[in-house]
């Protein structure tokens, strides 16, 4: 019989597929070069250095005026003219003119209240003007005619022609004719000035300004009630708006009565702003209030600032801090800039600092000079404007890597 040589080549098994596949020691072989892989990202994790987190602050320079303190202590900014607008009777609000931040003039029309009525009133009393005019001009009239008559009576009288009583009567309505002109007169006088009230009235429903100055508050809107006293409830107004008068902004600084006999009048004075620590403003003692605070035993003392304008920067309301000066001739002052207490380390006998520079720490030997409202003022070896480390872990070195959080 004849082989089909065909059908025994299909039947025939393909070995190189199965030496394609990968062995067992090639599995294990993978398996372990990911493990070194795997093992050295986790070393090289945990051998990397950490990121310590820090608090700092930026040194700052020391201005002159700062050397000679004798005495500091802290208060906020005042104003001495201050006003919160209201009207001189209670009335519904129409228009308010003013917004938050505006500046007005003295005179300035704030807002209106609604003067219907008051107009009314005011046409009713310039009718009645006109009407006792008129009537004035009436009795002025009759008045030169009965004195006429008067005096015709009075011809014919002496030339024996008119009896006594035509002439009594005659003398009568001149004299009641001009007693009616004076009592006329008197009228016009009071519709003159009723005139002039409803005049003033409707004047009253505007509300101006009283001083030039800053509209800090907006109390109003239309269609709200306003009064000058309370009326009761929560739905009436007091105020259209309340203006400051920059120009009149001073300190207001509670200085312990122990140590009021450093302060004196025009004492020099050196202020700074909470809001801006870096900007010394030089200032007066205005006055020195006569009179003490029985329960925190404070005297307050009024300060001035040494400045040609307003400065948009100073605002009511704000902290300050106050250097009174020694009197006398300008003190040196201390050269160098100022940081907080804590930035300073002892190190070796030696004061340092901890220098943040793009998030590496630097140490820094420095000098001191002394102390300033609490801080600590650097001499020589640190910069202003360089920051410094005022609270981290006990162990930071230079070279660590930190990341800064400003205090």
């Amino acid at each position: 019989m004849a082989v089909d040589k065909g059908a025994l080549e299909a039947l025939r098994i393909e070995r190189r597929a199965e030496s394609d596949r990968p062995s067992g020691g090639r599995r294990g072989l993978a398996a372990g070069l990911a493990l070194v892989v795997v093992a050295g990202l986790v070393g090289w994790w945990l051998g990397r250095p950490a990121v310590a987190e820090v608090r700092t602050a930026a040194a700052r320079a020391v201005a002159a005026e700062t050397a000679g303190t004798v005495l500091n202590a802290s208060g906020y900014v005042t104003a001495r003219r201050q006003a919160t607008v209201s009207s001189k009777v209670t009335g519904k609000v129409v228009e308010v003119l003013i917004e938050e931040g505006m500046r007005v003039d003295e005179g300035q029309l704030l807002a209106q209240l609604d003067d219907s009525n008051v107009r009314a009133r005011l046409r009713l009393a310039e009718a009645g003007l006109a009407a006792a005019e008129t009537a004035l001009k009436e009795t002025e009239a009759l008045l030169a005619e009965a004195r006429l008559n008067l005096e015709r009576t009075e011809r014919l009288d002496a030339e024996g022609v008119a009896s006594p009583a035509a002439l009594d009567r005659a003398r009568a309505e001149a004299h009641s004719l001009a007693a009616r002109l004076e009592r006329q007169r008197e009228e016009v006088t009071v519709a003159e000035r009723q005139v002039a009230l409803g005049r003033q009235d409707l004047d009253d429903l505007l509300i101006r300004a009283p001083f030039a100055g800053v509209v800090v508050a907006k109390n109003a809107q239309p269609g709200e009630m306003i009064s000058p006293t309370s009326a009761g409830g929560g739905f009436t107004r007091t105020g259209i708006g309340t203006i400051v008068d920059m120009e009149s902004l001073e300190i207001e600084v509670d200085v312990n009565e122990a140590y009021i006999n450093r302060v004196e009048p025009a004492q020099r004075v050196v202020a700074v702003l909470d809001a801006y620590p870096d900007w010394r403003i030089p200032s007066r003692v205005i006055a020195i209030i006569p009179t003490a605070d029985r329960q925190r035993a404070t005297v307050t003392v009024r300060v001035g600032f040494d400045l040609e304008a307003a400065d948009p920067r100073i605002l009511p309301d704000m902290g300050v801090k106050v250097a009174f000066q020694e009197a006398g001739e300008e003190a040196a002052a201390p050269a160098g800039v100022a940081v907080p207490r804590g930035a300073v380390r002892r190190d070796d006998d030696r004061d340092v600092v901890l220098v943040v520079a793009e998030g590496v720490l630097e140490r820094r030997a420095v000098a001191l000079g002394g102390e300033l409202n609490g801080d600590v003022v650097v001499a020589a070896g640190l910069k202003s404007g360089e920051r410094v480390v005022i609270e981290g872990p006990a162990e930071l070195a230079e070279g660590d890597r930190v990341e800064e959080r400003e205090r």
